[in-house]
Protein backbone atom coordinates (compact mmCIF):
# COMPACT_ATOMS: atom_id res chain seq x y z
CA UNK A 1 0.00 0.00 0.00
CA UNK A 2 1.35 3.39 -1.01
CA UNK A 3 0.14 6.31 1.08
CA UNK A 4 2.37 8.92 -0.56
CA UNK A 5 1.08 11.69 -2.79
CA UNK A 6 2.17 11.88 -6.42
CA UNK A 7 4.62 14.57 -7.46
CA UNK A 8 1.76 16.52 -9.05
CA UNK A 9 -0.28 16.31 -5.85
CA UNK A 10 2.71 17.42 -3.78
CA UNK A 11 3.18 20.41 -6.08
CA UNK A 12 -0.50 21.29 -5.80
CA UNK A 13 -0.36 21.06 -2.01
CA UNK A 14 2.76 23.24 -1.83
CA UNK A 15 1.32 25.82 -4.22
CA UNK A 16 -1.95 26.14 -2.28
CA UNK A 17 -0.14 26.29 1.06
CA UNK A 18 2.13 29.07 -0.19
CA UNK A 19 -0.82 31.02 -1.58
CA UNK A 20 -2.95 30.53 1.53
CA UNK A 21 -0.13 31.56 3.86
CA UNK A 22 0.73 34.69 1.91
CA UNK A 23 -2.68 35.83 0.66
CA UNK A 24 -5.37 34.48 2.97
CA UNK A 25 -3.88 34.07 6.43
CA UNK A 26 -3.06 37.79 6.84
CA UNK A 27 -6.74 38.74 6.36
CA UNK A 28 -8.40 35.72 8.02
CA UNK A 29 -9.02 37.39 11.38
CA UNK A 30 -10.38 40.57 9.78
CA UNK A 31 -12.84 38.91 7.43
CA UNK A 32 -14.02 36.73 10.32
CA UNK A 33 -14.53 39.74 12.60
CA UNK A 34 -16.31 41.77 9.92
CA UNK A 35 -18.11 38.80 8.35
CA UNK A 36 -16.81 40.00 4.98
CA UNK A 37 -16.88 37.84 1.85
CA UNK A 38 -13.26 37.57 0.59
CA UNK A 39 -14.00 38.44 -3.03
CA UNK A 40 -10.42 39.39 -3.86
CA UNK A 41 -9.07 36.10 -2.48
CA UNK A 42 -11.60 34.12 -4.52
CA UNK A 43 -10.53 36.04 -7.62
CA UNK A 44 -6.87 35.20 -6.98
CA UNK A 45 -7.76 31.55 -6.41
CA UNK A 46 -9.49 31.53 -9.77
CA UNK A 47 -6.40 33.01 -11.41
CA UNK A 48 -4.39 30.11 -9.98
CA UNK A 49 -6.87 27.67 -11.50
CA UNK A 50 -8.12 26.39 -8.14
CA UNK A 51 -11.81 26.81 -8.93
CA UNK A 52 -11.40 24.41 -11.83
CA UNK A 53 -9.58 21.63 -9.98
CA UNK A 54 -12.50 19.12 -9.96
CA UNK A 55 -13.66 19.77 -13.53
CA UNK A 56 -12.42 18.31 -16.84
CA UNK A 57 -10.18 20.46 -19.02
CA UNK A 58 -12.83 20.77 -21.73
CA UNK A 59 -14.99 22.69 -19.28
CA UNK A 60 -12.30 25.05 -18.07
CA UNK A 61 -10.91 22.82 -15.33
CA UNK A 62 -7.67 21.01 -14.66
CA UNK A 63 -9.04 17.48 -14.51
CA UNK A 64 -8.35 16.82 -10.85
CA UNK A 65 -10.25 14.27 -8.80
CA UNK A 66 -11.64 14.03 -5.27
CA UNK A 67 -8.16 13.61 -3.78
CA UNK A 68 -6.80 16.75 -5.41
CA UNK A 69 -9.91 18.65 -4.35
CA UNK A 70 -9.50 17.38 -0.79
CA UNK A 71 -5.90 18.60 -0.72
CA UNK A 72 -6.92 22.11 -1.78
CA UNK A 73 -9.74 22.36 0.77
CA UNK A 74 -7.49 21.20 3.60
CA UNK A 75 -4.75 23.69 2.79
CA UNK A 76 -7.21 26.58 2.60
CA UNK A 77 -8.87 25.58 5.87
CA UNK A 78 -5.49 25.44 7.60
CA UNK A 79 -5.53 29.25 7.59
CA UNK A 80 -9.19 30.17 6.97
CA UNK A 81 -12.13 27.78 7.25
CA UNK A 82 -14.49 30.38 5.76
CA UNK A 83 -12.51 30.58 2.51
CA UNK A 84 -12.33 26.79 2.37
CA UNK A 85 -16.12 26.59 2.74
CA UNK A 86 -16.77 29.15 0.03
CA UNK A 87 -14.43 27.21 -2.22
CA UNK A 88 -15.77 23.71 -1.74
CA UNK A 89 -19.38 24.81 -2.11
CA UNK A 90 -18.67 26.77 -5.31
CA UNK A 91 -16.49 24.16 -7.01
CA UNK A 92 -17.90 21.13 -5.20
CA UNK A 93 -21.33 20.97 -3.63
CA UNK A 94 -22.83 23.61 -5.93
CA UNK A 95 -20.62 23.09 -8.97
CA UNK A 96 -20.29 19.32 -9.29
CA UNK A 97 -24.01 18.58 -9.80
CA UNK A 98 -24.02 21.10 -12.64
CA UNK A 99 -21.39 18.96 -14.32
CA UNK A 100 -22.52 15.47 -13.32
CA UNK A 101 -26.25 15.94 -13.93
CA UNK A 102 -26.09 18.72 -16.49
CA UNK A 103 -26.46 18.32 -20.22
CA UNK A 104 -23.91 19.75 -22.63
CA UNK A 105 -25.64 23.10 -22.95
CA UNK A 106 -25.89 23.45 -19.16
CA UNK A 107 -22.25 22.50 -18.73
CA UNK A 108 -21.13 25.14 -21.19
CA UNK A 109 -23.39 27.80 -19.70
CA UNK A 110 -22.73 27.13 -16.00
CA UNK A 111 -19.82 24.75 -15.37
CA UNK A 112 -17.33 26.65 -17.53
CA UNK A 113 -17.78 30.01 -15.73
CA UNK A 114 -17.72 28.28 -12.32
CA UNK A 115 -14.50 26.48 -13.24
CA UNK A 116 -12.97 29.77 -14.41
CA UNK A 117 -14.02 31.54 -11.22
CA UNK A 118 -16.39 33.84 -13.08
CA UNK A 119 -19.44 32.63 -11.17
CA UNK A 120 -20.12 31.60 -7.57
CA UNK A 121 -22.53 28.73 -7.02
CA UNK A 122 -24.61 27.43 -4.12
CA UNK A 123 -26.70 24.40 -3.22
CA UNK A 124 -30.29 25.01 -2.11
CA UNK A 125 -31.65 21.97 -0.28
CA UNK A 126 -32.15 22.72 3.44
CA UNK A 127 -35.41 24.17 4.73
CA UNK A 128 -36.91 24.96 8.12
CA UNK A 129 -38.71 21.61 8.15
CA UNK A 130 -36.21 19.68 6.07
CA UNK A 131 -32.73 19.35 7.54
CA UNK A 132 -31.55 15.79 8.05
CA UNK A 133 -34.79 14.61 6.43
CA UNK A 134 -34.29 16.00 2.94
CA UNK A 135 -37.39 14.19 1.67
CA UNK A 136 -39.56 16.62 3.66
CA UNK A 137 -38.81 19.69 1.55
CA UNK A 138 -41.83 21.92 1.00
CA UNK A 139 -40.53 24.24 -1.72
CA UNK A 140 -42.87 23.53 -4.61
CA UNK A 141 -42.46 23.41 -8.35
CA UNK A 142 -45.55 23.72 -10.53
CA UNK A 143 -45.44 23.00 -14.25
CA UNK A 144 -46.17 25.95 -16.51
CA UNK A 145 -45.90 26.42 -20.26
CA UNK A 146 -42.19 26.44 -21.03
CA UNK A 147 -41.03 25.66 -17.52
CA UNK A 148 -41.83 25.66 -13.82
CA UNK A 149 -42.87 28.09 -11.07
CA UNK A 150 -41.06 27.75 -7.74
CA UNK A 151 -42.42 28.83 -4.36
CA UNK A 152 -40.77 28.36 -0.98
CA UNK A 153 -37.78 29.19 1.18
CA UNK A 154 -34.35 27.62 1.64
CA UNK A 155 -32.33 28.13 4.82
CA UNK A 156 -28.66 28.03 5.84
CA UNK A 157 -27.41 28.24 2.26
CA UNK A 158 -23.64 28.72 2.06
CA UNK A 159 -22.69 31.36 -0.55
CA UNK A 160 -26.39 32.22 -0.78
CA UNK A 161 -25.78 35.96 -0.69
CA UNK A 162 -23.09 36.00 -3.38
CA UNK A 163 -24.06 33.09 -5.62
CA UNK A 164 -24.61 33.81 -9.31
CA UNK A 165 -26.22 30.42 -9.83
CA UNK A 166 -28.08 28.13 -7.42
CA UNK A 167 -28.92 24.45 -7.66
CA UNK A 168 -32.36 24.38 -6.05
CA UNK A 169 -34.46 21.40 -5.06
CA UNK A 170 -38.26 21.54 -5.15
CA UNK A 171 -41.08 19.03 -5.18
CA UNK A 172 -43.59 18.57 -7.97
CA UNK A 173 -45.68 16.27 -5.77
CA UNK A 174 -45.00 16.21 -2.02
CA UNK A 175 -47.05 13.02 -1.59
CA UNK A 176 -44.36 11.19 -3.57
CA UNK A 177 -41.71 12.16 -0.99
CA UNK A 178 -38.25 11.74 -2.54
CA UNK A 179 -39.63 10.59 -5.89
CA UNK A 180 -41.38 13.93 -6.36
CA UNK A 181 -38.24 16.06 -5.96
CA UNK A 182 -36.56 17.69 -8.96
CA UNK A 183 -33.48 19.89 -9.29
CA UNK A 184 -33.46 23.31 -10.95
CA UNK A 185 -30.79 25.82 -11.96
CA UNK A 186 -31.78 29.31 -10.84
CA UNK A 187 -29.72 32.35 -11.77
CA UNK A 188 -29.29 35.50 -9.72
CA UNK A 189 -31.64 38.19 -10.94
CA UNK A 190 -34.42 35.78 -11.93
CA UNK A 191 -37.76 37.47 -11.12
CA UNK A 192 -39.23 36.01 -7.94
CA UNK A 193 -35.85 34.85 -6.61
CA UNK A 194 -34.33 36.87 -3.78
CA UNK A 195 -32.00 36.56 -0.81
CA UNK A 196 -33.69 36.81 2.57
CA UNK A 197 -32.18 36.68 6.04
CA UNK A 198 -28.40 36.52 6.48
CA UNK A 199 -27.41 34.46 9.51
CA UNK A 200 -25.11 35.87 12.22
CA UNK A 201 -22.96 32.85 13.00
CA UNK A 202 -20.56 31.57 15.62
CA UNK A 203 -17.93 30.52 13.10
CA UNK A 204 -17.03 30.52 9.38
CA UNK A 205 -18.25 34.11 9.54
CA UNK A 206 -16.70 35.30 6.27
CA UNK A 207 -18.80 32.74 4.45
CA UNK A 208 -22.38 33.92 4.01
CA UNK A 209 -25.21 31.70 5.24
CA UNK A 210 -28.44 32.95 3.73
CA UNK A 211 -32.11 32.35 3.19
CA UNK A 212 -33.21 31.95 -0.42
CA UNK A 213 -36.75 33.08 -1.20
CA UNK A 214 -38.83 31.93 -4.18
CA UNK A 215 -42.08 33.74 -4.88
CA UNK A 216 -43.72 32.66 -8.14
CA UNK A 217 -40.23 32.29 -9.58
CA UNK A 218 -40.40 31.08 -13.18
CA UNK A 219 -37.62 28.69 -14.22
CA UNK A 220 -37.46 27.76 -17.92
CA UNK A 221 -37.60 24.12 -18.98
CA UNK A 222 -33.96 24.19 -20.05
CA UNK A 223 -32.98 24.89 -16.44
CA UNK A 224 -34.34 21.59 -15.16
CA UNK A 225 -31.24 19.71 -13.96
CA UNK A 226 -31.52 16.05 -14.88
CA UNK A 227 -34.99 14.62 -15.34
CA UNK A 228 -38.12 15.23 -13.29
CA UNK A 229 -38.02 13.17 -10.10
CA UNK A 230 -34.23 12.82 -10.11
CA UNK A 231 -33.62 15.70 -7.71
CA UNK A 232 -33.26 13.61 -4.57
CA UNK A 233 -30.74 11.32 -6.26
CA UNK A 234 -28.75 14.34 -7.45
CA UNK A 235 -28.83 15.88 -3.98
CA UNK A 236 -27.71 12.75 -2.13
CA UNK A 237 -24.91 11.97 -4.58
CA UNK A 238 -23.69 15.56 -4.24
CA UNK A 239 -23.73 15.36 -0.44
CA UNK A 240 -22.02 11.96 -0.45
CA UNK A 241 -19.11 13.52 -2.32
CA UNK A 242 -19.12 16.78 -0.38
CA UNK A 243 -18.65 14.98 2.94
CA UNK A 244 -15.02 14.56 1.95
CA UNK A 245 -14.73 18.33 1.58
CA UNK A 246 -16.14 18.94 5.06
CA UNK A 247 -13.77 16.32 6.42
CA UNK A 248 -10.89 18.10 4.67
CA UNK A 249 -12.07 21.41 6.10
CA UNK A 250 -12.10 19.89 9.59
CA UNK A 251 -8.63 18.42 9.10
CA UNK A 252 -7.30 21.73 7.86
CA UNK A 253 -8.76 23.53 10.89
CA UNK A 254 -7.18 20.97 13.19
CA UNK A 255 -3.82 21.18 11.42
CA UNK A 256 -3.79 24.97 11.60
CA UNK A 257 -4.61 24.95 15.31
CA UNK A 258 -2.00 22.27 15.97
CA UNK A 259 0.72 24.15 14.09
CA UNK A 260 0.09 27.26 16.14
CA UNK A 261 -0.14 25.37 19.43
CA UNK A 262 3.14 23.58 18.72
CA UNK A 263 4.93 26.82 17.91
CA UNK A 264 3.47 28.50 20.99
CA UNK A 265 4.52 25.61 23.24
CA UNK A 266 8.11 26.01 22.03
CA UNK A 267 8.10 29.75 22.77
CA UNK A 268 6.03 30.06 25.96
CA UNK A 269 8.22 30.07 29.07
CA UNK A 270 7.07 28.89 32.50
CA UNK A 271 9.19 27.83 35.45
CA UNK A 272 12.28 28.84 33.51
CA UNK A 273 11.75 26.66 30.43
CA UNK A 274 9.52 26.27 27.36
CA UNK A 275 6.25 24.59 28.26
CA UNK A 276 6.84 21.95 25.58
CA UNK A 277 9.36 20.43 27.99
CA UNK A 278 6.51 19.43 30.28
CA UNK A 279 5.06 15.98 29.78
CA UNK A 280 1.47 17.22 30.06
CA UNK A 281 1.99 19.45 27.02
CA UNK A 282 3.90 16.79 25.12
CA UNK A 283 1.08 14.30 25.59
CA UNK A 284 -1.52 16.82 24.44
CA UNK A 285 0.48 17.47 21.29
CA UNK A 286 1.02 13.75 20.70
CA UNK A 287 -2.72 13.06 20.95
CA UNK A 288 -3.51 16.00 18.68
CA UNK A 289 -1.03 14.91 16.01
CA UNK A 290 -2.32 11.33 16.12
CA UNK A 291 -5.93 12.38 15.65
CA UNK A 292 -5.04 14.66 12.73
CA UNK A 293 -3.06 11.99 10.93
CA UNK A 294 -5.77 9.38 11.52
CA UNK A 295 -8.42 11.71 10.12
CA UNK A 296 -6.30 12.62 7.10
CA UNK A 297 -5.56 9.01 6.17
CA UNK A 298 -9.22 8.03 6.54
CA UNK A 299 -10.26 10.92 4.31
CA UNK A 300 -7.59 10.18 1.73
CA UNK A 301 -8.81 6.58 1.56
CA UNK A 302 -12.41 7.65 1.00
CA UNK A 303 -11.27 10.13 -1.68
CA UNK A 304 -9.20 7.38 -3.33
CA UNK A 305 -12.24 5.10 -3.46
CA UNK A 306 -14.41 7.80 -5.06
CA UNK A 307 -11.64 8.76 -7.47
CA UNK A 308 -11.42 5.16 -8.67
CA UNK A 309 -15.16 4.63 -9.04
CA UNK A 310 -15.43 2.33 -6.03
CA UNK A 311 -18.15 2.37 -3.33
CA UNK A 312 -17.23 5.08 -0.85
CA UNK A 313 -20.36 6.24 1.01
CA UNK A 314 -19.64 4.37 4.24
CA UNK A 315 -16.03 5.50 4.14
CA UNK A 316 -16.97 9.12 3.46
CA UNK A 317 -19.28 9.07 6.48
CA UNK A 318 -16.51 7.60 8.61
CA UNK A 319 -14.08 10.22 7.36
CA UNK A 320 -16.40 13.14 8.07
CA UNK A 321 -17.41 11.85 11.50
CA UNK A 322 -13.84 11.19 12.53
CA UNK A 323 -12.51 14.48 11.17
CA UNK A 324 -15.22 16.64 12.76
CA UNK A 325 -14.61 15.09 16.16
CA UNK A 326 -10.84 15.36 15.71
CA UNK A 327 -11.17 19.07 14.89
CA UNK A 328 -13.11 19.71 18.07
CA UNK A 329 -10.60 17.76 20.15
CA UNK A 330 -7.55 19.39 18.63
CA UNK A 331 -8.85 22.95 18.81
CA UNK A 332 -9.95 22.41 22.42
CA UNK A 333 -6.48 21.14 23.36
CA UNK A 334 -4.88 24.01 21.47
CA UNK A 335 -6.81 26.48 23.61
CA UNK A 336 -5.64 24.61 26.71
CA UNK A 337 -2.02 24.89 25.61
CA UNK A 338 -2.43 28.61 25.02
CA UNK A 339 -4.12 28.96 28.40
CA UNK A 340 -5.84 32.30 28.94
CA UNK A 341 -4.46 33.66 25.69
CA UNK A 342 -6.33 30.96 23.79
CA UNK A 343 -9.60 32.43 24.99
CA UNK A 344 -8.80 35.92 23.74
CA UNK A 345 -9.77 37.07 20.26
CA UNK A 346 -6.39 38.66 19.70
CA UNK A 347 -5.08 35.15 19.11
CA UNK A 348 -6.34 32.88 16.30
CA UNK A 349 -7.00 29.76 18.35
CA UNK A 350 -10.49 30.76 19.48
CA UNK A 351 -11.43 31.30 15.81
CA UNK A 352 -10.26 27.80 14.94
CA UNK A 353 -12.39 26.46 17.80
CA UNK A 354 -15.49 28.35 16.62
CA UNK A 355 -14.95 27.28 13.02
CA UNK A 356 -14.50 23.62 13.96
CA UNK A 357 -17.96 23.29 15.48
CA UNK A 358 -19.87 23.51 12.19
CA UNK A 359 -18.11 20.46 10.74
CA UNK A 360 -20.18 18.11 12.87
CA UNK A 361 -23.42 19.73 11.71
CA UNK A 362 -23.52 20.57 8.01
CA UNK A 363 -23.41 18.10 5.13
CA UNK A 364 -25.04 15.68 7.58
CA UNK A 365 -24.77 15.77 11.37
CA UNK A 366 -22.51 13.38 13.25
CA UNK A 367 -25.63 11.44 14.20
CA UNK A 368 -26.62 11.02 10.55
CA UNK A 369 -23.11 9.80 9.74
CA UNK A 370 -23.40 7.15 12.44
CA UNK A 371 -26.80 6.08 11.13
CA UNK A 372 -25.47 5.71 7.60
CA UNK A 373 -22.38 3.83 8.74
CA UNK A 374 -24.51 1.47 10.82
CA UNK A 375 -26.89 0.88 7.92
CA UNK A 376 -23.99 -0.12 5.68
CA UNK A 377 -22.57 -2.39 8.36
CA UNK A 378 -25.93 -4.13 8.73
CA UNK A 379 -26.05 -4.71 4.99
CA UNK A 380 -22.60 -6.30 5.10
CA UNK A 381 -23.62 -8.95 7.65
Amino acid sequence: MDFSLTEEQKMLKAMVRDFATKEIEPIAAQIDEEATFPAESIKKMAELGLMGVPFPEEYGGSGGGPLEFTIVVEELARVCASTAGIYFVTAGLGGKPLYKAGNEEQRQRYVVPVARGEKISCFGLTEAGAGSDATAIATSAARRDGGYVLNGNKLFITNGNEADVAVVFATLDKSLRHKGISAFIVEKGTPGFSVGKLEHKMGIRASSTAELVFEDCFVPQENLLGAEGEGFKIAIESIDSSRLSVAAQAIGIAQGAFDKALAYAKERQQFGQPIINFQAIQWMLADMATQIETARLLNYRAAYLEQNGLPFVKESCMAKLNASEAAMFVTDRAIQIYGGYGYIREYPIERYFRDARICGIYEGTDEMQRMTIARHLMQEV
